[in-house]
């Protein structure tokens, strides 16, 4: 049923095609208001300038951001209900039907959701002065490595396994993310298969550019996927008109990435206050590496905000290396990720 791929190789491999693994194990990306950057920088430009002269640039510099939101932006861009900044969000990946997929699935439901606490404790106590806020992360259209009746190397869970997912969710008062490998397929055809889904505003959406393949030709696997801008552009569009059909707080947008080539024309990704987009540092192996790929991936190509991904297995696959803990992360990464994925 789920993909046979086998798991993404180490970030000391990853210039090599034939070190790509699997679905599911990845590098990734960076937390950064793009428009308030934007906004500093046009106001040091314009200096000195009057007051007014400042408000009207962060009046056009919101506008140009954002596309039409059909609600009244706050003083900080965002709309009321906005999770981020104030939460970092944590969350177990994987499948539940499926142990290889990630710690979701891996080990049993009551032993699993047991170490989910002990997590986000340890969160919790490495940085309290922000709200730890749980989530699972459901691979809910899944790459394969065969092509399926339409040659699309894609299969999407059976609505059991979504509500049983949805029930571990409200179950842990966590947010859900549904997150979708489209194979040879493409967004535009994938996205709407979630919409009733998203309609709820618990759930969000993560979408994978490693196994998105149009552009390679190739089934999931053979080469890594990448989305370009317009790709991220057509998600939160999506998303953006959910909230506002049926009037729901801003939702998330996670993007997963580990390569320089997963996502193209970054700084052409238009943000909007409907939807707040993590950019998620998916690579494993060494800490010094993975550090490496946040700085070359997250810091120096900014979208919004940042997440970053730990590995159970692959992080500790090779000696010295090691999973890191809550304070590294939060003392080693600039800027601090406000979304962290256990896999």
């Amino acid at each position: 049923m789920f993909s046979t791929i086998k798991p993404r190789a180490t970030l000391a491999a990853l210039a090599l095609v034939a070190a790509l693994a699997a679905c599911n194990t990845r590098p990734g990306q960076s937390e950064t208001a793009t428009s308030q950057s934007a906004t500093a920088a046009t106001d040091s430009a314009r200096a000195p300038a009057t007051r007014n002269d400042t408000l009207q640039l962060r009046r056009l510099a919101l506008q140009r951001d954002s596309l039409k939101a059909d609600s009244i932006v706050r003083k900080s861009g965002q709309l009321p209900g906005a999770l981020l900044p104030g939460h970092r969000i944590v969350a177990f990946y994987g499948n539940i039907r499926s142990k290889g997929m990630g710690i979701l699935g891996r080990e049993p439901k009551a032993q699993m959701m047991r170490k989910f606490d002990q997590v986000l404790k340890e969160w919790q106590a490495a940085d309290p002065s922000l709200p730890v806020m749980p989530a699972l992360h459901s691979v809910t259209i899944t790459a394969q490595s065969a092509a399926g009746g339409d040659g699309k190397y894609r299969l999407m869970n059976s609505a059991a396994t979504i509500a049983e997912t949805r029930a571990w969710a409200k179950e842990k008062n966590a947010l859900l993310f549904m997150d979708v490998q489209v194979g040879l397929s493409d967004l535009p055809h994938e996205l709407p298969k979630l919409k009733e889904y998203l309609k709820d505003p618990t759930i969000h959406l993560g979408i994978d550019p490693e196994f998105a393949m149009v552009t390679k030709k190739v089934r999931p696997g053979k080469k890594i996927g990448t989305y370009d801008a317009k790709d991220i552009n057509y998600a939160i569009g999506f998303l953006a008109n959910i909230v506002s059909e049926n009037h729901l707080p801003p939702k998330i947008l996670m993007v997963h990435r580990f390569t320089k080539g997963m996502v193209t024309n970054y700084q052409d990704i238009k943000l909007d206050p409907r939807v707040q987009v993590i950019m998620d540092m998916d690579g494993w192996g060494d800490p010094v590496l993975k550090k490496d790929s946040y700085k070359a991936y997250i810091q120096k190509q900014p979208v919004q905000y940042a997440g970053f991904k730990l590995f159970y297995e692959y992080d500790i696959k090779r000696k010295p290396y090691h999973l890191m803990t809550p304070k590294e992360v939060l003392t080693e990464l600039n800027p601090v990720p406000l979304y962290i994925q256990y896999q």
